[in-house]
């Protein structure tokens, strides 16, 4: 063989080497941090809705193993002992985890979120009973901003580093070499990044009171988040709502969602917070959607499941017609209520607008959701609610600043001014859950209703009746 001819062989081996080099790192590369492993089957619908990936993991997912340390390493960030169970969430027993998280190997295993997080409702008959977990009720009890500080002030915490948290992944799992050093110089310097240059400030200035378990402030976590605009200093708070029985809500007849109305129907509402899940939409997210619609839109209420005087709630239904109906059993169902009418908070209003809506709709046509999208007008009302389920919607009104269906019969100057939202041990006499008391103060969060966002004017309906009257209505609305 020449020497050219060596020569040539040479370069053919080398390059073919580098060849099968790079073909073999792009294989493990792909295998370690991209390959999409779907879920096992789930039982039933239920469960999917429980624990059923969006498709977040991929963009927005939390790895598996970080998710699974941080507690351990900052308890100090977390309200109190017992790790992620501190921030409320619904965990059935014999589940890694709580109802509303998902699991998921894209590439490794990562955690992220399901709407079954901010819509899934607990009750205990009392301070000794399990809880009974109710799909699509409104989370009353997870503290969804507690979840938020916790991940950012971990993240900006110098013991957030590779050493540290790989010495406590060895605590709990062995990783193969190849994954420790994947985790060490890519995906927790990724987390760290990710978590440190999302902005969590807005939601704790010192004007602007806690959201407290069971609320978000949706429209600025859509503005600040999802649409990257400016702050505005706009709060307004609201309580994650029920969702069941979604095809009450008929569009055709002039109906709209969101607590001011402000979106035009149920696809439109679950896609939206659906981006607010996965960031961007996979393959599948126009077929999860349908999922969703379906199986929301005729999954029926919780029924009552304490004793109901039916002679009384008869007489109820009466008071009911004459004191209620004219709006949340009429043609005025599932629409705006001008705000100067109702006289309630005005903060949540304050905090979208059309420009808002614009940029949202714009938004999640250029990430290929479809939907007929959010209202492109200006609001000043709030949603005459329908009343299903009305007895697990508790704290009532939309910022959730009236405790129970009793104190909603109340003048407002007679109202509650401070309680506690958290505690899920239901109140039966008053309709709603325990809000006062040592058990109530351990367990849930201070509410004070003279903060901004938190007022508990307005609503002033049935206030002057008898209390016969105020016991029948409330025994009817338990039936509802």
């Amino acid at each position: 063989m020449s020497p050219k001819q060596r020569k040539w062989r040479w370069i053919f081996t080398v390059v073919v080497l580098l060849a099968a080099l790079v073909t073999t790192g792009a294989a493990v590369g792909w295998y370690k941090l991209l390959r999409e492993v779907d879920q096992p089957p789930f039982a039933s619908g239920d469960e999917r809705f429980k624990y059923g990936s969006l498709g977040g993991e991929n963009e927005a997912g939390i790895p598996y193993w970080i998710f699974v340390v941080l507690p351990r390493m900052f308890p100090e960030y977390l309200p109190g002992p017992g790790g992620y169970a501190s921030l409320g969430v619904a965990w059935e027993e014999g589940h890694e985890l709580p109802i509303g998280f998902t699991k998921k190997t894209v590439g490794f295993p990562r955690v992220s979120n399901t709407c079954a997080v901010c819509h899934t409702a607990s009750y205990r008959e009392s301070p000794d009973a399990p809880p009974v977990f109710v799909i699509a009720g409104p989370a009353h009890t997870n503290n969804i901003q507690g979840f938020f500080s916790f991940l950012s002030q971990a993240a900006r915490d110098p013991r957030f580093n590779a050493d540290n948290i790989l010495a406590e992944i060895r605590l709990v799992t062995d990783l193969s070499w190849l994954d420790r050093i994947l985790y060490r110089f890519l995906i927790i310097p990724l987390t760290h990044q990710a978590l440190v240059e999302r902005n969590f400030d807005w939601m704790s200035r010192e004007d602007m009171a806690p959201w407290g378990p069971g609320r978000d402030d949706a429209m600025n976590l859509t503005k600040y988040f999802m649409l990257n605009m400016p702050e505005d200093g706009t709060y307004g708070p609201t309580d994650c709502p029920s969702i069941w029985n979604l095809n009450k809500y008929r569009p055709e007849e002039g109906m709209r969602l969101n607590w001011d109305g402000a979106t035009y129907d149920a696809r439109s509402v679950i896609t939206d917070s659906a981006l607010g899940i996965v960031a961007k939409p996979q393959a599948d997210f126009a077929a999860q959607m349908d999922w969703l619609v379906e199986y929301l839109g005729s999954l029926p209420p919780p029924k009552y499941p304490f004793p109901i005087d039916q002679t009384l709630a008869d007489t109820g239904h009466s008071v009911f017609d004459a004191q209620c109906a004219r709006c949340h059993a009429s043609t005025r169902t599932g629409k705006s209520v001008p705000a100067e009418e109702v006289g309630t908070d005005r903060n949540r209003i304050a905090s979208w607008n059309k420009a808002a809506a614009i940029a949202a709709n714009r938004t999640a046509t250029e990430l290929g959701a479809e939907r007929r999208g959010m209202v492109e007008e200006a609001l000043d009302g709030y949603i005459a609610v329908h009343l299903d389920g009305v007895w697990l919607r508790a704290p009532y009104l939309h910022n959730g600043a009236v405790p129970t269906l009793r104190d909603l019969l109340t003048p407002a100057a007679g109202r509650p001014a401070q309680f506690y939202r958290g505690y899920d041990v239901y109140d039966q006499q008053n309709v709603g859950f325990i809000t006062q008391g040592e058990a109530a103060a351990r367990t849930g969060s201070r509410f004070d209703t003279r903060r901004r966002g938190n007022g508990n004017q307005g609503h002033e309906y049935g206030v002057d009746l008898s209390d016969a009257d105020k016991d029948a209505l409330i025994e009817y609305l338990k039936t509802l």
